[in-house]
């Protein structure tokens, strides 16, 4: 459309979206949805539950087909990325993406939708994402009753609890550990957190986020920059690995964290795992690459190993 006419006048863009003077907002990817699904190569049944209506929110859960159904499963609560302003747990790439690791891991998985921004400015991703963690702890304490989800009361083990998620997701998944690990989350036991190419702020200028979170601080924020987090040493969990690739413009801001982390006190351990040669999310991008692949087991071995050392909130 011919920026200079009044009803095309461009008033921010970005690769993610355009904003419009007149209000209007087009978004140039992430936006592709699949339905719920058995998947044929994994075996992973996944079905879509509604959290609320007022914001209208969702998550889609994940169960392995393979598994005893006796038996209770680790769970794992995912965040996805995409700049807070695009994807969802229903797009295409996260759903092949969460069958993976659901597969290999043998976890009942837990994809959070969060408001997107610009329409919904931050911290609104934030607290919806706190919301879905409080949902699943509900269950947790039995207050679901009859509107339990059985796919959590019947087959999660709340004492394995993962939080994860990748980029802009993986900001808000530990987000979620920090305030866990201040507030208390009753009824879940934090046993570890997986940052898959997290993104946090650094002291250079960010546009978007200057405009998608006008009431943060900025570099020194602690939800966009954790190292100025003054409890970070208290976050849920015992066990944290962070996942870098070699060419992906925020590498640094991924060891940045690595390195608050270890200097903050808190009492868990840290690992970080970086993959050559590769660039920001590509595992999601090309799933069926060898260095993909790679990763998933890499993950999958972190939701497996003991948590005997979990954190009760």
């Amino acid at each position: 459309m011919d920026s200079t006419t009044s009803a095309g006048e461009i008033a921010f863009d970005s690769p993610f979206f355009r904003i419009y003077k007149d209000g209007r907002i087009d978004r140039f990817q992430g936006i592709d949805t699949l339905p719920p699904s058995l998947d044929p190569q994994t075996g992973v049944q996944s079905k879509d539950v509604r959290l609320s209506s007022d914001p209208d929110l969702s998550v889609r859960l994940f169960l392995p087909g393979s598994s005893d159904p006796a038996r209770k499963l680790p769970l794992l609560i995912y965040v996805h990325g995409g700049a807070f302003c695009i994807e969802s747990p229903f797009s295409p790439i996260y759903t092949r993406h969460l069958n993976a690791v659901v597969s290999a891991a043998g976890v009942v998985a837990v994809s959070v939708q969060y408001r997107w921004a610009p329409e919904h400015l931050l911290p609104a991703a934030y607290d919806d994402a706190w919301a879905a963690v409080r949902w699943v702890a509900a269950h947790a304490l039995g207050e679901r009753g009859a509107e339990a989800e059985p796919w959590l009361r019947d087959r999660a083990d709340f004492d394995r609890v993962f939080l994860a998620g990748d980029s802009a997701g993986a900001n808000i998944a530990q987000h979620v550990a920090a305030r866990a690990g201040v507030e208390g989350l009753p009824g879940l036991r934090i046993a570890g957190m997986a940052l898959l190419h997290p993104f946090f702020r650094d002291d250079g200028p960010d546009k978007l986020m200057d405009l998608i979170y006008p009431s943060s601080s900025g570099a020194t924020d602690p939800r966009m920059n954790p190292a100025y987090d003054t409890n970070l040493r208290r976050m849920a969990g015992q066990r944290v690995i962070v996942f870098v690739a070699e060419r992906d413009h925020l590498k640094e801001r991924g060891r940045s964290y690595y390195e608050a982390l270890k200097k903050s006190g808190w009492e868990g351990v840290v690992e970080i795992v970086e993959t050559e040669g590769e660039g920001h999310v590509f595992h999601l991008f090309k799933p069926d690459c060898d260095k993909a692949a790679e990763l998933v087991k890499k993950f999958a071995s972190f939701l497996n190993q003991d948590a005997g050392a979990s954190q009760c909130l």
